[in-house]
């Protein structure tokens, strides 16, 4: 069944965002969990190609995704073969963090913003750039106030989790991710860079490099991620729409479909529930409520990063959504990305 979409609006609204330079390009699509989808390309790759149009491969560096496609889809993993507990204190069971600050929060705090983990993410300045000496600020320093007093999103939460899961499971968050959630769904293009040649050269590029001048290209823009060898919890994935497509329409899959052997039938309905209580803002486990929207038979939930790519699940629905852009190539114009990004997903759950 064809999904009920404004497309011709869809078209214009993501391409006049080409048009403005609030990126060169972008590729979206909306579906639902049946397998029914529909997504169009907008724009170019790189404006110093322009014969190069973007594509429904095109290889993206997701930024801020990588929170849930590698961070919180893996925790669950561990959660739901009772590796991990979700209330547990950290310092009870992990020693780089017992006797620490950090030793009095969970997991649940950690996946909800309510951590009181300072905001600051400058990490290099902060910590240097040896990883170890990184490893050891982000766990032992002070935090801003009690966990569960406020929700305070820091890309810090993402960091813990990362070493977290890497110390549980004993694998490398990208092997971790890509045994237990990418295979799995048949993810087979998305991983964590730095790219190999042939997969960069379908990369959208992001900004300039500080230190050759050249675009960024199959590497992550996301300083932790190059600092700590292209691997950490914040950023560093690299993907394509038809993986994202597989992973958003897996999600949705548990309420409608009675659920399915392997990752994700009880942490998805756990996640996509309101865990902040009389906290603002409200939000669940990684994901959150969409701007305008109230838990309830309607909801959308969001994630998305600064500058690169946005992902929306309506379960209710059935529906999901996705926008890939590369804005970070032109001038950082994330307040008509904002724009841009709310009228899309306006017009992909209407």
């Amino acid at each position: 069944m064809a999904l009920d979409l404004d497309i011709d609006r869809i078209r214009h609204v993501v391409g006049e965002g080409a048009r403005a330079k609030v990126y060169p390009g972008a590729v979206w699509a909306v579906g639902d969990h049946s397998g029914s989808m529909t997504f169009g390309t907008q724009g170019v790759l790189d404006p110093d190609q322009p014969d190069e149009p973007m594509r429904h491969d095109t290889v993206f560096d997701v930024e801020g995704l990588t929170e849930v496609l590698a961070v919180w889809s893996s925790v669950g993993a561990l959660v739901e073969v009772g590796k991990l507990h979700l209330d547990e204190p950290l310092g009870d069971f992990w020693s780089e963090a017992r006797g620490h600050p950090l030793g009095r929060v969970s997991t649940r705090h950690l996946l909800t913003h309510t951590a009181g983990l300072p905001v600051r993410t400058d990490l290099s300045n902060l910590y240097g750039t040896d990883p170890q000496d990184i490893r050891d600020g982000v766990l032992h320093e002070a935090v801003l106030r009690p966990p569960g007093e406020a929700v305070e999103y820091t890309e810090r939460a993402a960091l813990v989790l990362g070493y977290l899961a890497e110390e549980i499971s004993g694998q490398s968050l990208d092997v971790l991710a890509a045994t237990e959630v990418w295979q799995p769904l048949g993810m087979t293009r998305t991983r964590y860079g730095p790219l190999p040649d042939q997969a960069t050269a379908r990369c959208a590029p992001t900004e300039l490099d500080d230190i050759t001048g050249a675009r960024l290209r199959g590497t992550a823009h996301g300083l932790p991620a190059r600092l700590l060898g292209g691997v950490c919890g914040t950023s560093g994935v690299f993907s394509v729409l038809p993986d994202l497509a597989a992973f958003l329409r897996h999600l949705l899959r548990p309420r409608h479909d009675g659920g399915q052997p392997g990752f994700g039938t009880t942490w998805i309905q756990e996640s996509l529930r309101i865990q902040t209580g009389e906290l603002t803002p409200v939000g669940g486990l990684f994901w959150r409520p969409a701007p305008g929207t109230a838990p309830g038979t309607d909801d959308i939930w969001e994630h998305y990063g600064d500058g690169a790519a946005g992902a929306w699940l309506a379960p209710e629905q059935g529906r999901w959504a996705v926008l890939l852009t590369n804005t970070r190539y032109c001038t950082g114009d994330y307040g008509s990305l904002i724009d841009i990004r709310d009228t899309f997903r306006s017009l992909a759950f209407a």
